[in-house]
């Protein structure tokens, strides 16, 4: 494989990405549409949640299909591929058997008769429309031109995903473990990662997007997509990750609290005593 000894810009890979956008908007249009038509059926919108990977997957296959594989776009690929896999997978084999997820079931209780259709709007192409805003970085390096090698930049972006990815997953093997095991019921996880952090998935999860980011760098204009790790770290951290779990488990989990104040929210590090 070519190691690229440089980080500068080369050719014009943001026009091409911009090219491709209506093409991968219709796609993930289509993919959200579908999977709103199949939530009115089971009456469950929180199938949502396993496609969101799915979904940046398409993105950005669709985007190395149409403008060629490279080194660097198979690399890229290949860590895409290995995220948004495990991600599904995981997702799937958590939700089989159980009823919608508190959160959606709680807009569908707001909006009432209503929300067969809101869900499309509030649900599913608002995660559609998340999906191609933080792929952007996923789009550029996805639409590099020939030779683009594999450089510096991916290399770190590899490191990092790494890191990430290894945080995510281990982190949520250690949670379903816990999980099904009956001895722990009611209690709070503090052991493995989760007893350097509250939320090594969700640190994980906004480590390896920096990553992605990290492997665009190559590409003219790709640092300016700097918009996207810092969107998908921020809804992590204050909308739909770190903030909305602690509330909720802070209210129904004795000892939690106690555990919020002893553990690092976000970042790992030692436990205070």
């Amino acid at each position: 494989m070519m190691i690229a000894l440089s980080i500068a810009p080369q050719g014009s890979a943001a026009c091409a990405a911009l090219d491709l956008l209506p093409v991968n908007a219709a796609l993930v249009l289509g993919l959200m549409t579908a999977l709103w038509a199949l939530s009115v059926l089971k009456r469950d919108a929180s199938i949502i949640d396993p496609w969101w990977s799915m979904a940046f997957l398409l993105v950005t296959g669709n985007t190395v299909w149409r403008t060629g594989p490279t080194p660097g776009k198979t690399l890229l690929l290949g860590l895409v591929s290995i995220w948004a896999l495990r991600l599904f997978v995981h997702l799937e084999k958590r939700s089989i058997g159980k009823p919608e997820d508190p959160r959606y079931a709680a807009f569908r209780k707001a909006a009432g008769p209503s929300w067969w259709w809101k869900s499309l709007f509030q649900v599913f192409l608002l995660q559609g429309v998340l999906v191609l805003v933080i792929s952007a970085p996923l789009q550029v390096a996805a639409a590099a031109a020939p030779p683009d090698a594999v450089s510096l930049g991916d290399l770190a972006g590899l490191l990092l995903f790494i890191v990430g990815f290894a945080f995510e997953a281990i982190g949520d093997a250690q949670l379903q473990a816990f999980r099904n095991d009956p001895a722990c019921k009611g209690k709070v996880l503090d052991s493995g990662l989760w007893h350097y952090t509250r939320h090594p998935n969700y640190f994980g999860e906004a480590v390896l997007w920096w990553g992605y980011w990290l492997c665009c760098l190559d590409q003219a204009h790709g640092a300016h997509t700097v918009f996207a790790p810092i969107l998908m770290t921020f809804l992590l951290l204050r909308v739909s990750g770190v903030t909305m779990l602690d509330a909720h488990l802070s209210a129904t989990r004795p000892g939690y609290a106690e555990y919020i104040r002893r553990t690092s929210g976000f970042i790992p590090r030692k436990p205070l005593d």
